[in-house]
């Protein structure tokens, strides 16, 4: 397992599998939601990881949230317990199309 320098402010570090990891036990390292970390990397959850995958983990100073369809800014917000002009001044373009990923930055 190797993680990258976080340089400044980055919502992400990486993840190197190693043999016998599975996305459980990694977050739960990581303290999330393994639904979560696999919608974050494009895997379903039972899906199979493999040695020498690199995965994005989050950052402990963002919380995370992937769109469904139907979502709006201002439930999203709700969902994040921030304003909407907060919502929009952390995440750069905001389609709310489903699978997208938008991020809130800890106070």
């Amino acid at each position: 397992m190797y993680f990258r320098e976080i340089k400044g402010d980055t919502y992400f570090d990486y993840y190197t599998i190693e043999k016998g990891d599975n996305l459980y036990k990694i977050s739960k390292e990581y303290n999330i939601n393994p639904t979560l970390l696999a919608s974050m990397n494009g895997l379903n959850s039972n899906d199979y990881i493999y040695p020498g995958q690199v995965l994005l983990v989050p950052n402990n100073n963002y919380s995370y949230y992937i769109t469904k369809s139907g979502d709006t800014i201002s439930e999203v917000a709700k969902t994040f317990d921030v304003s909407e002009s907060k919502l929009l001044g952390d995440n750069k373009t905001i389609y709310l199309l489903e699978g997208q990923m938008l991020v809130k930055k800890k106070n």
